[in-house]
């Protein structure tokens, strides 16, 4: 957390007011993050945001030389606000623009990262290895078949690899998997090619959902305005200590590789 559609929609909401704008300013306030922010940000001022895309969790930010890499770990968030305007406890980075707004980046936990590289980014060490995009074409039912032939590996685990598909997080595959009709720790391999077409169609519907609704607030996500992810509130059973809304079993807390996983024990196979 946050996964893709919190990545996508924070890229979304960024992007109208950062692009074809100059940096006047750029503070960071924490270097230590993941990683220590990239001492290349001192050199920015006066340099122009031209684009800014998404590769799996990463936002790209193109300048008219160089690019910046964001990750936003597990807490992080972008908000456009005034320059001048009070900042917030977390509140690690400001950029500021001509326009008079300013970029900031929070994030408690500081598992995030800013790094900085005047190549290509689709090639930087921590993208080049990535799967391909759920949301498109290259990622299909022949693709995620033949990725899953003769895996004794789960199900849940292939489909968040990111080598394997870039940014289907925890939340989204346990989400997929519910109204795939898959139990998560099925071998992945003995899924039939019928069953991981439906899987295919149900991480691109869950995803597109979730982006809709601006995300998923759990714990720290929020939107751009500040405004919470409003798809927890369709969450079927993630987190859900309630019933299964199909067959009203219980549903069931299971962990895997360190993170919790729900599911429909009936509605699962």
């Amino acid at each position: 957390m946050p996964e893709l559609p919190e990545v996508e929609t924070t890229m979304q909401g960024i992007a109208p007011y950062v692009c074809n704008q100059k940096i006047t300013r750029f503070i960071v306030r924490n270097h230590q993050l993941r990683w220590p922010v990239a001492s290349e940000t001192a050199r920015l001022r006066g340099r122009v945001i031209k684009s800014v895309s998404r590769r799996g969790k990463y936002i790209l930010m193109q300048l008219d030389r160089g690019n910046l890499i964001w990750h936003l770990g597990m807490s992080g968030s972008m908000k456009i606000q005034p320059v001048g305007s009070q900042s917030e406890t977390h509140e690690h980075i400001e950029v500021q623009l001509a326009s008079g707004q300013a970029l900031k980046y929070r994030d408690p936990r500081r598992f995030g990262a800013l790094l900085y590289t005047e190549s290509d980014p689709l090639q930087h060490r921590l993208l080049i290895n990535l799967g391909p995009e759920p949301l498109s074409d290259d990622f299909n039912t022949e693709y995620l078949y033949r990725t899953c032939h003769k895996r004794s590996a789960s199900i849940k685990s292939v489909i968040m690899d990111s080598h394997r598909v870039a940014g289907v997080g925890n939340i989204y595959a346990s989400e997929a998997l519910f109204l795939a009709g898959i139990n998560p720790a099925r071998a992945a391999g003995g899924i039939s090619k019928k069953r991981i077409q439906r899987l295919v169609e149900t991480i691109r519907h869950t995803l597109q959902a979730a982006i809709l609704q601006g995300g998923t607030t759990l714990r720290d996500f929020t939107q751009v305005d500040g405004k919470p992810g409003y798809f927890s509130q369709k969450l079927n059973v993630y987190g859900n200590k309630l019933d299964c809304p199909v067959c009203a079993t219980a549903i069931k807390k299971m962990v895997q590789g360190q993170r919790s996983s729900y599911l429909c024990p009936r509605c699962q196979t």
